[in-house]
């Protein structure tokens, strides 16, 4: 059974398999108690590797990658919050009992069918000695000549393949592990005296923004891109009449489709935390996030806005965040857009109003997480008049008016097209909050945090996220001169691409940082 969506085709099940030809001679050659157990035990084996191999297809849709089976389990409890929060509780309900029967299901009737197999097997051992034997041959003769259909190898030897790349996987896993934890304690910037932290930065307002799966097929993909790019262009225009310039490249995100988490943990940190191991690791330690620097120096407020969240958030420490705003700390009484708790337009007055727009003595450092990008996209808010939206009741009839998340999600085209429409209206908020409420001091730095699904960015999409830095402040951008950064906030094709994980040493150093290792 293939582990990708894209390789469901005949030509992987008329495969003559190995695996099935050793298992075939083991139980003929048993008694018949011992050939009935060795059958139920090896049918729950293959219920299991069949499980698996569904893992696999769900996270390479969803996260460009396959399931580890030390690490994963448990965004299996997210998937499910995701989809109660999307679909609604009855929903997440039915699909957990569904995806509990299955695997019982598919346990229970895989042992039947070798113990069935084993029956037919016991019953004339030497015909099936003689037609094992000719199987054999037939294998090893596919095997030598290379022979195949439709590109597919007919001699198989998949399944030891695939459990043997599992338990490299756990392998690999634990190492990671252990060489993670040395490398998190070790940091360029972990010993800088806060005086030497950003110093030429001092009095500016920073606003680091992350916008929910804003990758690079929303600029470059033929049914996003024309929407998308138009925005990016009017909203350049628009930046500069109100005396506002931005340059614009590309990074590379440490996750794909989803777990939006370990792209902002690998932005702020400088590691590449690509895994939940990892990311519990660096956020149980006191590696120095670029957002804790500025609260370091203590010549910044430090504040978050973060809608998607709707439960404890220990790691806001990690983070230096001396106040976070949640969901349900903003004052929003409007509709929530399938996942998404509040709109984005909302989100961003309401950091106007509880934060931004206030006076106070030091300037203020914000982190923002802007959420009406994310999956399924139906429905989608609208623009309003910024004067309108009160406790965000104004977004009840929009909201209602909307697609329904059940009819995007399965279709493939029009998750494109909805999506492209959501990063559009996730990038115009954000720069007519710059627009509306930024000053001369004002610096805006916004990113994506991963590609979307393949569904929408496509089957071996590149993993890249734009980014840009928006200031009026011409000596802000001239720091960066040497990046070579496309002006605008569109990055061209052939800007530079890095690692995620480089932006936050390469942006402390820009604006005079001066680096004090500390070591493991």
């Amino acid at each position: 059974m293939p582990n990708r969506a894209e390789n469901f085709r005949l030509a992987e099940f008329t495969r003559l398999p190995v695996e099935g030809l050793l298992g075939a001679a083991v139980l003929v050659a048993l008694p018949r108690r011992a050939r009935v157990v060795t059958a139920v035990l090896g049918g729950i084996v293959l219920g299991a590797l069949t499980v698996l191999n569904l893992a696999d297809v769900g996270f390479n849709e969803y996260l460009g990658r396959g399931f580890n089976v030390i690490l994963d389990w448990q965004l299996l409890d997210d998937a499910q919050s995701y989809l109660a929060d999307t679909m609604g509780g009855t929903v997440a309900l039915l699909a957990a009992v569904g995806v509990v029967a299955l695997v019982l299901v598919l346990l229970a009737l895989m042992a039947l069918a070798v113990v069935r197999i084993s029956t037919v097997l016991g019953r004339n051992t030497a015909r099936s000695t003689r037609g094992l034997l000719v199987l054999s041959a037939a294998w090893m003769t596919c095997a030598s000549l290379g022979i195949q259909v439709s590109g597919v190898p007919l001699a198989s030897e998949h399944t030891v393949t695939t459990a043997k790349d599992r338990v490299d996987r756990v392998r690999e896993t634990i190492r990671d592990e252990r060489a993670f934890a040395k490398e998190a304690r070790a940091d360029a910037f972990g010993g800088t005296p806060a005086d030497q932290l950003v110093p030429d930065l001092r009095g500016k307002d920073i606003i680091f923004t992350f916008i929910e799966s804003y990758g690079r097929s929303a600029i470059e993909d033929p049914i996003m891109a024309p929407g998308v790019d138009s925005t990016l262009a009017s909203s350049t225009e628009a930046l500069a009449k109100a005396g506002f310039h931005a340059k614009s490249g590309w990074l590379t995100s440490a996750t794909y489709g989803g777990s939006s988490w370990l792209g902002h943990s690998t932005t702020l940190s400088g590691l590449w935390i690509d895994n939940q191991n990892r990311y519990r690791t660096v956020t149980a330690g006191d590696h120095l996030t670029l957002t804790k620097a500025f609260q370091k120096t203590g010549a910044w407020d430090t504040v978050g806005v973060m809608p998607g969240v709707q439960k404890g958030w220990p790691e806001s420490k990690w983070y230096g965040l001396d106040k976070v705003y949640n969901a349900f700390q903003m004052g929003y009484k409007g509709p929530k857009f399938s996942w998404s708790t509040m709109p984005d337009q909302y989100a961003l007055e309401a950091f106007q109003r509880l934060e931004h727009g206030k006076k106070r003595d030091k300037p203020l450092m914000s982190e923002i997480i802007l959420t009406s990008s994310h999956q399924p996209w139906g429905p989608i808010p609208k623009m309003v008049g910024w004067d309108e939206l009160g406790n965000g009741s104004v977004f009840e009839g929009i909201e209602k008016a909307g697609n329904k998340a059940a009819d995007v999600i399965a279709d493939s085209e029009k998750s494109k097209e909805e999506y492209g429409k959501s990063i559009q209206y996730s990038v115009t908020s954000l720069t007519q909050f710059m627009e509306r409420y930024g000053t001369d001091d004002t610096v805006l730095v916004f990113l994506g945090d991963h590609q979307p699904i393949a569904r929408v960015s496509g089957d071996h999409a590149s993993r890249d996220v734009p980014i840009s830095i928006v200031a009026k402040d011409p000596k802000v951008l001239d720091k960066i001169a040497d990046w070579n950064w496309t002006d605008g906030l569109r990055p061209a094709t052939d800007a530079p691409v890095w690692k995620m994980n480089l932006f936050r040493d390469r942006f402390l150093t820009a604006y005079g940082s001066t680096p004090h290792p500390t070591k493991d």
